[in-house]
């Protein structure tokens, strides 16, 4: 079995977000073993000083035992975003960052 097919035989689901010069890869993958993992991927447009377009990229790793900590923990900090928002302790976060926008895009009791 070739590289390529082995790569996509283990590609489960992918999503891309696009924000700005930074795009952010949430793929859903399958060990060998048949255990689901999920790899973010931020990856950030640059511009060499050649002028030549470079991109970089920084990747989390997240395995099963750890997706109901970190929903857990990635909510809670959506949820006082949210709050702070509504209080007006930081009046420069815009409407476009809200909890309901965030609390079902990642349901990791799916990936289980």
């Amino acid at each position: 079995m070739s590289e390529e097919n082995n790569y996509e035989k283990h590609e489960v689901h992918s999503n891309a977000v696009r924000a700005g010069k930074r795009t952010y890869f949430f793929d859903v993958k399958s060990t060998r073993g048949n255990d689901l993992y999920l790899t973010i991927t931020e990856s950030k447009k640059t511009i060499r000083d050649d002028g030549k377009v470079n991109y970089q990229k920084h990747k989390i790793f997240l395995y099963k035992e750890d997706f109901e900590k970190f929903s857990d923990a990635f909510k809670e900090a959506v949820e006082k975003i949210d709050e702070l928002k509504q209080n007006g302790e930081y009046p420069n976060i815009d409407n476009r960052f809200s909890k309901e926008d965030y609390s079902s895009s990642v349901n990791f009791e799916d990936l289980d």
